[in-house]
């Protein structure tokens, strides 16, 4: 009963139509506003369920054909599927012109069967060794190399240049460019990345985002991304949220990556809410959307996590909240995942998360990337 319900919410939320706020692109195409629109529209009552690397890979499995572990529990594929440009730089042209298409084949996928894609980025390093980690003995601090001004800053075009072509090729079967939330330079705050706070300054890092948008948007043509700001939880204010924020042209969404107060380093179920409302209100107060863009718990030892935790969570304050995603669940190793598979000890648990009216995945969405015209309600 709760999947045909949340089909017939979904439904007359599409019905009713879409208001409010509207992407940073001006040009961005028809779907990619619809997905924007729809996402702020349905965040009202619900929050898609997000899963990285859901349909690559999972617990003991590498290339299934429409499979995930997510799907093996509940019949349905995460609402959210979460990829990442890691593999789109840094390595030889035949490397990266394989991670492309891989990424892109998946991504077409995902939008074929009504799902949203969601992509990260672990940029390696493009002047130093180390990959996208800080490493005390190799890295260099990359963001003053690569903005304007700096002695990196065509090499660093040539990489967006490659994106931006990427993002060309992204086409579903109905011949329209697929939408990506694009969520660069995540967990800026902490100093575990190469652009992370300890490494570059604050005005560094903002000529960053502004430039990268830009570039991609007005100079490349790009108009299928929607750009997510995404710190860690190092914040305990609206001030300290924005520390680092681009500005309101420079941003679609705002969200947060947190594990260490959901179960990692502490159980904090208060602390994160309140975090979570912080973004939520700014996202209200200036016409964004809002997303808890990461979190999760290794290994899922907690049997109640989805529903005690994450869901307590979500639900503490009246927020909207476009999506959740939880990281990955690794093929070979037997305790990095962050989603169940069939037996794991919180499967029954995460069957009652995906049974709450509240969460939606990708069998809830209708024509998500489709605007409807008022028509009243059922």
């Amino acid at each position: 009963m709760h999947r045909i319900t949340n089909i017939l919410v979904a439904g007359v939320l599409f019905l009713v139509g879409c208001v409010g706020g509207r992407p940073i692109d001006r040009k961005a195409t028809p779907e990619t506003r619809a997905l924007y629109q729809n996402l702020g529209k349905l965040a009202k009552k619900h929050t898609l369920f997000g899963h990285q690397h859901a349909t690559e890979y999972g617990h003991g499995w590498f290339s299934g054909k429409d499979r995930s572990d997510v799907k093996s529990v509940t019949g349905s594929h995460p609402a959210v599927i979460g990829v990442d440009f890691s593999g789109f730089s840094g390595r030889s042209p035949e490397a990266i012109q394989a991670a492309k298409e891989e990424v892109r084949q998946n991504v077409i996928d995902t939008y074929n069967r009504g799902g949203v894609t969601t992509a990260a980025w672990h940029f390696s390093n493009p002047i130093s060794k180390g990959g996208f980690y800080w490493v005390d003995s190799l890295s260099l601090p990359a963001v003053k190399y690569i903005i304007p001004g700096g002695e990196a800053h065509e090499q660093y075009k040539e990489i967006l240049r490659g994106i931006g072509d990427w993002a060309h090729s992204i086409k579903g079967a109905d011949g329209k460019l697929v939408p990506i939330i694009f969520r660069p330079f995540h967990e800026f705050d902490g100093g575990w990345f190469w652009w992370g706070k300890p490494h570059t300054s604050r005005e560094e890092f903002i000529s960053l985002w502004q430039f990268t948008v830009s570039y991609l948007r007005d100079s490349l043509g790009v108009h299928n991304f929607i750009y997510a700001f995404s710190p860690d939880n190092r914040f305990h204010s609206e001030a300290e949220f924005l520390e680092r924020y681009p500005g309101d042209k420079y941003v679609d969404m705002v969200g947060m990556d947190n594990y260490g107060d959901m179960g990692r380093d502490r159980y904090a179920i208060d602390t994160a809410a309140y975090k979570l409302k912080i973004l939520s209100d700014y996202a209200r107060k200036a016409n964004k959307l809002a997303a808890f863009t990461e979190t999760g718990l290794e290994s899922i030892p907690n049997t109640t996590w989805w529903t005690n935790t994450l869901l307590a969570t979500m639900k503490k304050y009246p927020m909207r909240l476009s999506y959740v995603l939880v990281w990955r669940n690794d093929t070979s190793s037997p305790t990095h995942y962050y989603a169940p598979f069939p037996g794991q000890v919180s499967e029954q648990n995460f069957l009652k998360f995906y049974q709450d009216p509240y969460t939606l995945f990708e069998k809830d969405l209708k024509n998500i990337y489709k605007r409807r015209k008022f028509l009243g309600v059922f």
